[in-house]
Order: C-alpha cells, then sequence, then structure tokens
C-alpha cells in the first residue's frame, strides 16, 4: 500500500537560501499531518554541517515518521569529464546523507539541456554517470530514482531529458535493481506533454511519486506547449494548485499504478497558499490510496 510524504515546497526560500526557517521547524509543521513520513532536501542551509543528519533523523523518528526519499539534483550532461567527475562525487555524498537519515531512495537527474550536446551524446553522459553511482548506493541499500523533472532553481537550461521520449530513452538504457522512476506528473505538462501517456510508458519503472497538481493561469494547453520549447525560467502559464483540483487525473494515475502493483511512496508537492492547502491535499490523496487499495 503506498504512503504518504510531504515536502516542504512552500519553504523552500526560507530552508535553503536566507535561513529564516529552521529544518526542525518544518518538521514539527510536517508531523502534525496525516502523513507517515517526509521527504528530505538536500540543500537545506542545515544540512552543511553533516553532524545534523542524525539528529533530524532522530526528531523525524521521535514524531513517528520516516525520511524515506532525499530530492538532489546531479547535473551529469556537462561536456567536461571532471566536472562530471565531481558530481558523481556529489551524488555519493548524497547517497551517504540518505542513508544516515535512514531513507531508501535518492534523486537522480540527467542533467542540463546544454544546446551543444545531441541526444545521443546527453543519454550516455547521463547513463555513464548514474551507473558509477548505482554500485555505491546498491552497498548501501539505497535506489536512485530518476525523476522527469523540469528545471533544477540553480540552472541555466532545462532538464536535458526534460521530453517523454529522451526520458525513456535514458530509463530504458538503465537496468538495474537500485534504479527506478520518480513520476511526477505535474512536470509532464511543463514539457508540453501528456502526463498518462508517459506514466503507461514507464509504470512498470516507477517506484516512487511526487504528486502535486498544476492549473492553468490563462490560455491553453496549445498555448504552452508552443512557448515552452526552449523557453528560458519557468512556465509563466502553470502553476502549482491543491490537489485534485488541477489539471491531473489522479482516478488514471492511481489505476495505473494499482494495476502494476505499485506499493511505493508517494510525496506531496503542494502546500505554496499555506498548510491549511496542504492539509487538504493530504486528505484528497488518503481518500484516493483508500479507495484504489482498499484491502490494506
Amino acid at each position: 500500500m503506498p504512503q504518504l510524504a510531504a515536502f516542504p515546497k512552500a519553504f523552500m526560500q526560507q530552508l535553503c537560501k536566507d535561513g529564516t526557517m529552521r529544518v526542525s521547524e518544518w518538521i514539527e509543521l510536517a508531523s502534525q499531518l496525516n502523513i507517515d513520513g517526509l521527504e528530505w532536501y538536500a540543500g537545506f542551509l542545515e544540512m552543511d554541517d553533516e553532524a545534523n543528519w542524525p539528529v533530524f533523523r532522530q526528531q523525524v523518528e521521535a514524531h513517528g515518521k520516516v525520511i524515506p526519499m532525499m530530492c538532489c539534483s546531479p547535473d551529469f550532461t556537462h561536456p567536461d569529464a571532471a566536472f562530471r567527475a565531481n558530481e558523481i562525487a556529489k551524488q555519493k555524498r548524497w547517497i551517504d546523507m540518505t542513508y544516515i537519515l535512514g531513507g531508501s531512495y535518492c534523486r537522480v537527474l540527467s542533467g542540463q539541456r546544454r544546446p551543444e550536446l545531441s541526444i545521443e551524446e546527453g543519454v550516455a553522459l547521463a547513463a555513464e554517470c548514474i551507473e558509477a553511482c548505482l554500485p555505491y548506493a546498491q552497498e548501501r541499500g539505497i535506489t536512485l530514482i530518476i525523476e522527469n523533472h523540469y528545471k533544477d532553481d540553480f540552472w541555466t537550461y532545462p532538464e536535458f531529458a526534460q521530453k517523454m521520449d529522451v526520458f525513456c530513452m535514458l530509463v530504458d538504457r538503465i537496468n538495474h535493481p537500485n534504479f527506478g522512476v520518480n513520476y511526477d506528473p505535474s512536470n509532464t505538462y511543463l514539457a508540453g506533454e501528456d502526463p498518462l501517456e508517459l506514466l503507461y510508458r514507464v509504470s512498470h519503472r516507477v517506484v516512487t511519486m511526487h504528486a502535486s497538481d498544476r492549473y492553468l493561469i490563462e490560455g491553453t494547453i496549445e498555448d504552452l506547449r508552443r512557448e515552452e520549447g526552449g523557453a528560458a525560467g519557468y512556465a509563466k502559464r502553470l502553476s502549482h494548485g491543491e490537489i485534485g483540483k488541477g489539471l491531473n487525473d489522479y482516478d488514471a494515475i492511481f489505476t495505473e499504478l494499482k494495476r502494476v502493483g505499485f506499493d511505493g511512496w508517494i510525496s506531496i508537492e503542494d502546500g505554496v497558499d499555506g498548510m491549511a492547502q496542504l492539509e487538504r491535499s493530504v486528505a484528497f490523496l488518503q481518500k484516493k490510496i483508500a479507495e484504489y487499495w482498499p484491502e490494506n
């Protein structure tokens, strides 16, 4: 049966940039939700001090929760081999971080969609770097999860494997028991594509999921598709919203996940309009999980 976690989408600036929120404050807020775990982010300012890692695990577990997933953003498509080697070293540190926090899943990405890279070159570089990290992850019981991502906050270019065909090509290239997909339906809209089509192509590889929802501020999906090809920055027409009230068809998503026997973690990326919104999203997902996994 899937379990729910929450990610501090609304507090990233405070936790990662200006330090106006402490990690312990987020733990206290999230622990009041009807969830099983807290998805972590490698870029929390307080994670620079490794002495904090076991402390945060103890604080979370004291509330009866766990830290199942780590969110981080390696850039494996850089043309310079020394740069990629450094990214592999960073990814291994994030794997250690996940292990010490008691987690089981650590995100990987492909890297930036640099204009000089061909698709085949980018897929080869990303696959090579991910495969270099997999033995290290396996030794620590960690599964590396690749997300159909849009763009890291600090990147110049969007995700190399943002488009469905490239993402599937990369996923198909890597076959390892400690590798799977973190499916995010909302990010597919940012690629101007259909989230259900992607899910049907990769559902047998999905081990975790990001639950969020998006809604159009103005215009149509067709407008978005026309504008998003090579656009810099985040899509202006799409905004995060309360789960169950946006563009995503959660009945279709859960029908497919149930069909393939999914029983992994679903982490909620929501709450940009406050904790009450996040509570409503939790309630929506708990209801849907009970509906599609009634035997549990």
